[in-house]
């Protein structure tokens, strides 16, 4: 975790997949053929704080989703790739954009389809139900499932990383 607690410190940009790391993976089609999704407000909340914490956020997807839409207007996240092939790609693009390298960029995905982002950045997780090989070539593997707060672990252990933590929590503990 040593390793992991440095790369995590040096972030200034944390990228997300969505189905199988902010949802369970699960997709719900409607009789009109429209798609739900549920997603874990523990997850967005640490996503909200990443963001207090002045860490740019990025959501790189291979599907569409309007509810997806929806889920980051909520949350404020302007930066959302969906129907993307190329991961890494996208990846390149923000950095460029954002004038940093990739040990200043992070990843979370859950399958062998984000390997390649998941290489490329300074930092990686993923989630306990991620595929096995993904769990062999990343930072940090969260104890919990995807959806179910995996990825709020990842932006806790970010912040602790960042000596941030804590002065979110001392928010809430005041009298």
């Amino acid at each position: 975790m040593d390793r992991a607690h440095e790369r995590a410190a040096r972030l200034k940009l944390m990228a997300f997949d969505v189905d199988g790391v902010l949802t369970d993976g699960t997709i719900w089609f409607t009789a009109d053929g429209d798609v739900m999704k549920g997603f874990s407000t523990l997850d967005g909340h640490g996503l909200r704080m990443l963001q207090m914490a002045g860490i740019e956020l990025a959501i790189i997807t291979g599907r569409r989703s309007k509810a997806l839409e929806q889920r980051c207007a909520n949350l404020q996240i302007e930066r959302l790739y969906q129907g993307v092939e190329d991961k890494r790609a996208v990846l390149h693009t923000l950095l460029d954009e954002l004038k940093l390298d990739a040990t200043q960029a992070g990843y979370m995905g859950d399958d062998v389809v984000d390997l390649p982002i998941l290489r490329a950045c300074g930092f990686s997780a993923t989630t306990a139900d991620g595929h096995p090989l993904v769990r062999n070539h990343v930072d940090m593997v969260a104890s919990r499932p995807g959806g179910r707060g995996a990825a709020r672990e990842v932006c806790d252990f970010i912040l602790a990383a960042q000596g941030k933590l804590d002065a979110f929590h001392a928010r809430y503990l005041a009298d």
